[in-house]
């Protein structure tokens, strides 16, 4: 990188910086030896060094700093070191600032959803918080402070709890990772197919979340009966004499909840992925066969996956709310509450007590443990995917 001279010019304290960054000097001489007049020079846009985080430089880069100001541009040079690594809290907030009035119009066609989901599900989120130490039924106000009554209750006095986060973890294995895989495997295949025949196949797989009550249809399925269509198929092959209770019967209750749910689980998830396969270049594939890859599981390894980092974790969040939210499946299939509590998950439990009985404070312990779960398991994944979104 070249050295700079310092040139003795002291520069003047500007009130109000507009934009703010950071160039190798090497960059910075390159664009002003491209630009056409003195003016032009000076008003020559800065950019970060390709090789420094956001917000920062590399360490004991030698880089020059350019000012754009209302009075003018100008430059300073600065020599960094260990200790002045990044910018300054208000050069950092003067340049969030400038960004976000140049982007103003797109936060304006954002503000109508974000104030009402601010209110809507942001500040009930940060009210449950504090209302699970306290004791709330809905009937007397205000709120006796409890403590830690509630969480102590949850675990050592509430069998029901107990038996929902079993429900809820096998849950959260089979319907989480399960249909992570498949989500990501149907759109390589799909991504494959001539481009009608993937918008059908995107639909057929799609179509079963986005449809409100359709999982009803499984209720024929799974039918007690002779007539169900389980039953009848079996009875036809001779595996069985008798009608199966399939949503009574304790023994067959979760596997057939877990079934619908992969069924149903196909949602945004499944899109981002089928979004990512698209935005991949296939000149990367080229530039691949190139360096040596020879099929297609390679390809997948080495080029794919790491193309896709944002859709990859946007849809790992999107399972794991999914996963940990299981509720109203179970309660639509087999009923509220289930043979022997079966299919009794940790989010049918916050119901119990949040809509049925109106036990605000207890509910809001549970959503409050269920809030932690799925913040660990969320992090979890992303430190399993921060390589690909490095990239």
């Amino acid at each position: 990188m070249a050295k700079l001279k310092d040139t003795g010019v002291k520069l003047k304290p500007r009130k109000e910086i507009i934009s703010l960054d950071a160039i190798t000097a090497e960059e910075l001489a390159a664009r002003q030896a491209a630009a056409k007049t003195p003016s032009e020079k000076a008003l020559i846009a800065a950019s970060t060094i390709s090789d420094a985080p956001i917000g920062g430089v590399a360490e004991d880069a030698k880089v020059i700093r350019l000012l754009s100001t209302p009075e003018g541009a100008h430059t300073e040079k600065i020599i960094l070191n260990k200790a002045e690594r990044k910018y300054s809290f208000s050069e950092y907030m003067a340049y969030q600032w400038h960004e976000m009035k140049k982007s103003g119009m797109c936060y304006a066609m954002l503000a109508p959803f974000m104030i009402l989901f601010i209110i809507f599900t942001v500040v009930p989120v940060i009210m449950s918080l504090p209302m699970g130490f306290t004791s709330f039924d809905m009937a007397s106000f205000p709120p006796k402070w409890v403590g830690f009554d509630n969480f102590y209750t949850l675990f050592l006095e509430d069998d029901v709890f107990t038996q929902a986060i079993r429900t809820t973890i096998i849950f959260a294995i089979f319907t989480g990772p399960l249909s992570y895989i498949l989500s990501f495997f149907l759109a390589w295949l799909i991504n494959e197919l001539h481009p009608r025949l993937k918008t059908l196949f995107t639909l057929i797989f799609y179509a079963p979340s986005m449809a409100g009550n359709i999982y009803f249809v499984w209720q024929l399925i799974f039918s007690g009966d002779a007539y169900g269509y389980l039953n009848s198929f079996l009875n036809s092959l001779g595996f069985t004499t008798a009608a199966i209770q399939w949503l009574t019967n304790a023994q067959y209750i979760l596997p057939c909840v877990i079934i619908v749910q992969l069924w149903v689980s196909m949602g945004a998830g499944f899109l981002a992925i089928r979004a990512g396969f698209q935005s991949i270049d296939p000149s990367m594939y080229e530039a691949g066969a190139i360096e040596g890859i020879r099929n297609r599981w390679q390809e997948l390894i080495y080029i794919t996956i790491p193309s896709m980092g944002p859709q990859l974790m946007f849809a790992a969040v999107m399972q794991i709310v999914a996963s940990f939210t299981v509720d109203i499946v179970g309660r639509s299939l087999v009923g509220f509450p289930s043979t022997d509590y079966r299919a009794h998950t940790i989010m049918t439990h916050a119901f119990d007590y949040g809509w049925v009985r109106f036990e605000m404070g207890y509910a809001s312990a549970i959503c409050f443990l269920l809030f932690i779960a799925m913040l660990i398991a969320n992090s979890v994944v992303r430190k399993i995917l921060s390589r690909y979104l490095d990239n």
